[in-house]
């Protein structure tokens, strides 16, 4: 996991479901947990693009199902700045489950939809199943 320059306004607080856009079984998941997260006291952690979080999957195969999982979001609702000035946001909160999150290995095979830059700057595996990359 690199490091982004952009200054990520994170929009997805601890109990956002997130849609899920690869094809692990999984299709939506509750965001519990944000990996290197802290906060003041009573304030919930959030996340945002490029974001490792643990979620449980609430809808998808039986299989899957009430199981906790590691996932990057690699798309957000909430308008971001990159270093250029440019601002970006996307139309819906997605993400995508890991096999193997400290090399960072995708569970699917396949990625429905556009990622943001700053997702295949940091996680190189992922962004290798992009079909576009924003």
């Amino acid at each position: 996991m690199k490091a982004i320059k952009a200054n990520i306004s994170r929009g997805l607080p601890i109990g956002a479901k997130v849609d899920v856009v690869d094809n692990s079984g999984a299709r939506i998941i509750q965001v519990i947990s944000i990996r290197g997260q802290k906060t003041r006291t009573r304030k919930l952690a959030s996340a945002g693009i490029a974001d490792l979080v643990t979620a449980a999957v609430i809808a998808g195969k039986p299989d899957m199902r009430h199981k906790l999982v590691q996932a990057v979001i690699v798309r957000q609702k909430k308008e971001y700045t990159r270093p250029d000035g440019r601002k970006v946001k996307f139309e819906d909160n997605a993400a995508i489950v890991l096999k193997d999150p400290k090399l960072g290995l995708p569970k699917g095979t396949m990625i429905k939809g556009p990622i943001a830059k700053e997702v295949a700057t940091r996680w190189s595996q992922v962004a290798k199943l992009a079909n576009i990359v924003l």
